[in-house]
């Protein structure tokens, strides 16, 4: 299978073009979250149709993952709490999303909301509970927009703003992918980056950039292969082999792959 991992899109519509032109290439699109942008002078209801409307074709062209992020929070629950309501719509257009675990072929993908408070984390926590018990004999992936704290894939050229507690969930359930966003600078900063391994669980964040096509991360489970492919060039990583570091810079693609095309206007 080959996958194509993108996240922290922010209503960039030339991205989103670039992914419907893009997603016929993959087997499975995973989007790791912030497909709105709370920042946009676009209304936030006008964002979510256009948005809705992008996913409802991506689920058409092929499968298709999409866990929330901080900026697609919409609505607050009765206890308070923000979440992203209208991400159940996408659900019912076919996209896996928030609260849901698939299996495809030898793999189990748990998708995982944004957690804002107690009461989201803590059903997060158990889905975590529950979807551990289904992973028996199966690769594990989770689409989780924030990375783990104290790894490259969250820092910002600063600090690092990952999640504590997806540390220590790493660490009990030992995954064997993480699909994260969120911190937009990692890949393009000095000692961040768009992958790390925690045991034996990588973490993969594609970044942000402007203009089209976004950073994206490609992956080939049959020849064991990660690419990153960004503005500021290409890194990859073989996933049968310990990460190594620092990851040199690709000198040409492989055989095995082809850039996307850019949409006809």
């Amino acid at each position: 299978m080959r996958w194509l991992i993108v996240s922290d899109l922010h209503y960039a519509l030339p991205q989103f073009d670039w992914l419907m032109s893009a997603a016929p290439q993959f087997d499975l699109v995973i989007f790791a979250g912030d497909a709105l942008d709370a920042g946009s002078i676009v209304d936030y209801g006008a964002q979510i149709v256009v948005v809705r409307k992008y996913l409802e074709r991506l689920a058409a062209t092929t499968r298709a993952i999409f866990c929330s992020g901080n900026h697609d929070l919409d609505s607050r629950s009765d206890s308070g709490e923000k979440i992203a309501l209208w991400v159940e719509e996408a659900r019912r257009l076919g996209v896996a999303c928030d609260g849901d675990a698939v299996e495809v072929d030898d793999a189990l993908f748990s998708v995982f909301p944004w957690w804002d408070g107690p009461q989201v984390k803590e059903k997060l926590v158990g889905q975590l509970a529950a979807d551990a018990e289904l992973r028996e004999g199966l690769r594990w992936i989770w689409a989780h927009h924030a990375p783990p704290r104290q790894s490259p894939t969250s820092w910002s050229g600063k600090q690092s703003f990952g999640d504590a507690d997806l540390v220590d969930w790493i660490g009990r359930y030992r995954p064997d992918f993480v699909i994260c966003g969120h911190i937009h600078q990692a890949p393009f900063v000095a000692e961040g980056s768009w992958v790390d391994r925690l045991g034996d669980t990588w973490v993969l964040n594609a970044g942000r950039q402007y203009g089209a096509p976004p950073a994206y991360i490609v992956i080939d489970t049959e020849l064991q292969e990660a690419l990153w492919l960004s503005a500021m060039g290409g890194q990859s990583v073989r996933l049968d082999q310990p990460l190594v570091r620092p990851i040199a810079p690709l000198s040409a693609l492989p055989d095995w792959f082809t850039p996307p095309p850019f949409p006809a206007f």
